[in-house]
């Protein structure tokens, strides 16, 4: 294959400063590495968060933990802090060029990229794909092996067969990140050591028998008065005791990432809204249960097993017209619950519109209930089994909240800042035995699970699609997708060298032929066939 010295590539030079370089040099493959060109790539609302917080995104600083510092300074596509970097991170590559060291994957061959590298550590978070190491908005791609190959040999380039669209496997990893928050399955106990706040006058001697029950190696008991000494973010389990609003505050703030409060009422109220750290739900994955009794073994069994959709449930996806809202409805009305209903509010008419020409015959079909609404003419108020936020707004989850009915779980999707508080009655959260769930990127297991069902044909990603574009039109796409501007997500074909952003709706002004291959509005792989043979 005949190899160009440059490429076009779209890079992120500094806060909210995109470019498109015409002329990036292309850096043919060391002995560990491998050169990808890249077939397509997906504009993502996360995308966004890197693109306003640039250096200061924690998956853009330096990899400090996971890879040898030699591998890291062999790797030109390692761009942390303020070196500009290609974003993009929804990505298929075709293997054109490998070093003599490489054993995980073979040149010729199609690969979904797993962007999230986990055990690459960052100070406060990890490597990943189109952050810190360069993405898919761009030609061609230079990955190192000794960055995409976990420390157990699981390789983050996943094999993918040739006769699906490229697209419908880049979506893989969208709709693998909305998996990922229903088969999530939470710790419903300590993990040997636990710090014990005790509010003054609560009685926590129940509690301290059921922490012997539950074989607690190691029990700190605080209160109010000693708790200061506690560092922040430092503990990983925390029993409160009582119902003391200043106090249970400063517990949270103790509370390390994937930490696990249990909030022990004793048969008290905190009597008024509490300041709840609801950005870490999503993004350091703490997890609130509670018990109005004196029993800390109730409020550990009030964790469901899984973030699954249960049966019977009537799920509300908040912000459902947007494109990973509408992967959640589909995602919902197809995945074989019994007697499930499936609520999706969307402000924009339109959007609404969009979602249900796709979700309304899947529901019939599945024999599951679908039903849109406008949640300021028609707001759900009570009776939530399952809710879904899709939009960062954190009094949505407080509204969650009042409209959940007992042992309602409470997905935080959205990704709201991870400093944010905001208050919550968690006297309501207790009493109804509610849980809050929320989840970052995916596992790589995750991705499996959805490219089976693609290569299967038991889910069709391509129905996620509502424009495309070359790299001329990525930045008019992120602008939009920025803007709520489009109903859909926008796959980019770097290889359409002069393709601006074009919707679907209009891809007949421009292009009949490609839009002679659509089914029914909707992208295929024939349409993408037709589209790659102009370019």
């Amino acid at each position: 294959m005949n190899i160009p010295e440059q490429q076009e590539a779209l890079q992120l030079i500094g806060p909210d400063e995109l470019e498109l370089n015409r002329t990036k040099e292309i850096v043919m493959p060391g002995p560990d590495q491998v050169l990808g060109k890249v077939e397509c790539t997906n504009i993502c609302f996360s995308d966004l968060k890197l693109l306003k917080q640039f250096s200061e995104h924690p998956r853009k600083s330096d990899i400090v933990a996971g890879v040898t510092k030699e591998a890291l300074a062999e790797n030109p596509s390692y761009v942390p802090n303020e070196q500009p970097t290609v974003p993009g991170h929804e990505t298929v590559v075709n293997i054109v060029a490998a070093g003599e060291n490489v054993t995980s994957v073979e040149v010729g061959k199609r690969y979904l990229v797993q962007a999230d590298f986990r055990w690459l550590k960052t100070e406060q978070s990890n490597g990943a794909f189109g952050y810190n190491i360069e993405g898919g908005l761009q030609e061609y791609v230079l990955l190192d092996e000794r960055v995409f190959v976990s420390p157990e040999g699981e390789s983050m380039l996943i094999s993918a067969p040739d006769d699906l669209s490229a697209s419908s496997i880049s979506l893989v990893e969208p709709w693998a990140c909305v998996e990922d928050s229903y088969v999530v399955s939470d710790r419903q106990k300590p993990l040997g050591e636990l710090l014990l706040v005790v509010s003054a006058g609560s009685d926590a001697s129940q509690v301290r028998i059921d922490l012997k029950t539950l074989n607690v190696e190691k029990v700190t008991e605080v209160t109010a008065t000693d708790i200061a000494g506690i560092a922040k973010k430092s503990v990983n389990d925390i029993v409160f005791v009582g119902t003391d609003v200043e106090l249970v505050t400063i517990a949270f703030s103790c509370l390390a990432n994937g930490g696990l409060i249990n909030i022990v009422q004793c048969g008290g109220t905190f009597g008024g809204l509490v300041d709840v750290p609801v950005g870490r739900v999503h993004y350091g994955g703490i997890r609130i249960t509670g018990t109005v009794s004196d029993s800390a073994l109730a409020g550990y069994a009030a964790i469901p097993d899984s973030g699954e959709i249960r049966e019977g449930d009537t799920v509300n996806i908040i912000g459902a017209g947007g494109p990973m809202g509408f992967m959640h409805v589909v995602r919902n009305v197809c995945q074989g619950v019994p007697g499930v209903t499936v609520c999706a509010g969307e402000l924009d008419k339109e959007r609404l519109d969009a979602l249900s020409k796709v979700a309304e015959p899947l529901a019939e079909k599945n024999g599951v209930s679908y039903k849109p609404y406008d949640p300021i003419a028609s707001p759900i108020s009570a009776g939530v089994d399952y809710s879904t936020i899709m939009v960062p707004i954190p009094a949505l989850v407080a509204d969650a909240v009042t409209a959940a009915a007992d042992h309602g779980i409470i997905n935080i999707f959205a990704g709201i800042m991870a400093q944010i508080e905001h208050p919550i009655d968690i006297d309501m959260y207790v009493s109804k035995k509610l849980y809050f769930i929320g989840t970052s990127g995916s596992m790589l297991e995750d991705m499996l699970i959805v490219l089976r069902k693609v290569i299967a044909r038991t889910l069709d990603t391509d129905l996620s699609i509502a424009a495309i574009a070359g790299l001329d039109g990525a930045v008019e796409g992120i602008r939009a997708t920025e803007n709520r501007a489009i109903p859909g997500k926008i796959t980019v074909y770097p290889q359409c060298k002069g393709l601006g952003l074009v919707l679907l709706d209009d891809l007949a002004e421009t292009h009949a032929d490609v839009a002679a291959c659509l089914r029914d509005g909707f992208w295929t792989k024939e349409a993408e066939d037709m589209l790659l043979g102009k370019y």
